[in-house]
C-alpha cells in the first residue's frame, strides 16, 4: 500500500523515510526491531492524516470494520468488507 501511495504521488519517498525514521528512533523503539511493523503502520498513518488521505478517526473505523468481518467470516473463506455485521 505505502508503494503505491508513493507511486501515485500522495507523498514523496523521501518523505516516507522522513516519517518511517521519526517512527522507528523514537525512545520506546524495541532496540531488537521487534516493532518495525507497528512503526511502518504508524508511520503511514500520519502521512495519510498529514496529507488529509484520512483522518485518524476513519482509519480506526475502517480497522475496526475489517476485524469485525474477519471475526465474522468462516474459516478459509475470504475476509471481504461486507461480511462485517455493523456495515450498514
Amino acid at each position: 500500500m505505502t508503494l503505491a501511495l508513493q507511486e501515485r504521488g500522495v507523498f514523496s519517498w523521501s518523505e516516507w523515510a522522513s516519517a518511517l525514521s521519526k517512527q522507528v528512533h523514537r525512545p520506546d523503539a524495541a532496540a531488537d526491531g521487534s516493532d518495525y511493523y507497528e512503526h511502518w503502520l504508524a508511520a503511514l498513518e500520519a502521512l495519510l492524516a498529514e496529507k488529509r488521505i484520512a483522518a485518524p478517526q476513519l482509519i480506526d473505523e475502517m480497522t475496526a470494520a475489517w476485524r469485525r468481518a474477519a471475526h465474522a467470516t468462516p474459516h478459509g473463506q475470504p475476509i471481504l468488507l461486507e461480511n462485517d455485521p455493523e456495515r450498514a
